[in-house]
């Protein structure tokens, strides 16, 4: 995942500046196009915020899993609220930083939410996460990290 946000700088809901080249490493990334004025997008955060805390927060030890949210919002401020009012402890992506279209234009966003699960080198495991997370609950994760597995076993050979 580090190959997809080279060079950018993350945020947390404190508002502090992440390099995602340390945080994102060795770990499957979900990265979520979502906006806080969709309907759908507020109906899925809060599964997601709970399939978040169950492998992230609550697993011993925490699954090498992360979120990076990339806003559809329409402005900075509603990003931050909507953010801060619904989202669980992930990472987002800065609303002014442009690269968001790029990230669209790669994983061929065309509506929202959209949450497409990644390895570490940006290649997708499965642009379907949602319906997979909704479908699958928790087991879907380990088919995830299988995929991504496959890629370091690969990488290391």
């Amino acid at each position: 995942m580090v190959e997809v946000f080279v060079g950018k700088t993350l945020l947390n809901k404190e508002g502090d500046l992440i390099d995602p080249e340390e945080t994102l490493k060795n770990k499957v990334v979900g990265i979520y196009f979502s906006a806080g004025w969709c309907p759908p997008c507020r109906d899925f955060t809060p599964i997601l915020c709970d399939f978040y805390t169950e492998l992230v927060e609550e697993s011993e030890p925490p699954a090498q899993f992360e979120i990076v949210f990339i806003s559809s919002d329409k402005s900075s401020d509603d990003m931050v609220e909507y953010y801060h009012d619904m989202h669980g402890d992930w990472l987002a992506l800065p609303w002014t930083d442009q690269y968001k279209h790029d990230l669209k234009n790669r994983y061929k966003i065309t509506a929202v939410p959209k949450l497409v699960i990644v390895k570490e080198n940006g290649d997708v495991i499965t642009d379907k996460g949602r319906k997979q997370i909704r479908d699958q609950g928790l087991a879907c994760f380990r088919s995830w990290l299988e995929a991504a597995e496959v890629f370091h076993n690969f990488k290391a050979s």
